[in-house]
C-alpha cells in the first residue's frame, strides 16, 4: 500500500483554492507562456502532509504507531499565500502557505517520531507546512504566475480547526492518484 499521513481540508477550503487555480490559469490564457508544462493539482485531492510514507506492507503497525501519538489540542489554521518551491525563477512547485500555531510543527514532529521508530526515513528538510497547487514540468520561470502570486500577496484563502488527521492510501491511476482515507486520528 502506498501511503501518507495527512490533515484533511474542509470542503469549503477545497473549493476556494480551486477558485484561485482557475484564476491563475485565466492569467495564463492571457499571456503567451508555457501553461501546457503544468500538472495541475485536484482541488478535491489537495491535503496538508505531515509525513510521506511511500509503499508499506505495515499499515496495522503504521496505524497502532500513530495511535500512539495521542491526543493533541484543536488548533486553528489559515491557507495564506502564495510561492515556489525551490523559487520563481526556477519553479518545481506551486504552493499556497499554512499559517499555523507551533502546535501544527509539534504535530508533525510527533507523526515524524513515530515513523521512524517503525524505520521510515527521516525527512532530510525542515517541516515547511503548504498545499500543493500545481507541478511544473520543466523548471522554467513562470511570468504571468509571479504577477499572479504578487498581485495576490498574502491574500486569505480561508481558515479551519484542525482536530484530526488521517493516514491515507494513495492509488495511482491515469487520471491521477486517488486517495482513499484508511485510518483517522483525533482530539
Amino acid at each position: 500500500m502506498r501511503c501518507f499521513v495527512a490533515i484533511d481540508l474542509p470542503p469549503e477550503i477545497k473549493a476556494e483554492i480551486g477558485r484561485q487555480q482557475a484564476a491563475i490559469r485565466a492569467a495564463l490564457a492571457q499571456a503567451p507562456s508555457r501553461g501546457h508544462e503544468i500538472n495541475w493539482t485536484r482541488p478535491e485531492g489537495i491535503h496538508l502532509t505531515l509525513k510521506f510514507l511511500g509503499e508499506t506492507d505495515r499499515d496495522s503497525q503504521v496505524i497502532e504507531a500513530l495511535k500512539g501519538t495521542g491526543p493533541f489540542e484543536k488548533f486553528c489554521v489559515e491557507v495564506k499565500g502564495f510561492g515556489f518551491f525551490p523559487d520563481a525563477r526556477r519553479p518545481r512547485v506551486l504552493w499556497t502557505g499554512i499559517e499555523a500555531p507551533p502546535a501544527l510543527a509539534e504535530l508533525a514532529t510527533r507523526v515524524e517520531t513515530a515513523m521512524e521508530k517503525l524505520g521510515f526515513a527521516p525527512e532530510g528538510r525542515p517541516f515547511t507546512p503548504h498545499l500543493t497547487l500545481a507541478r511544473f514540468k520543466s523548471p522554467r520561470s513562470q511570468p504571468a504566475i509571479e504577477d499572479f502570486v504578487k498581485q495576490q500577496g498574502e491574500w486569505s484563502l480561508g481558515r479551519f480547526e484542525v482536530s484530526e488527521f488521517f493516514l491515507f492510501e494513495s492509488k495511482l491511476s491515469p487520471r491521477g492518484a486517488e486517495y482513499r482515507k484508511v485510518a483517522r486520528f483525533g482530539t
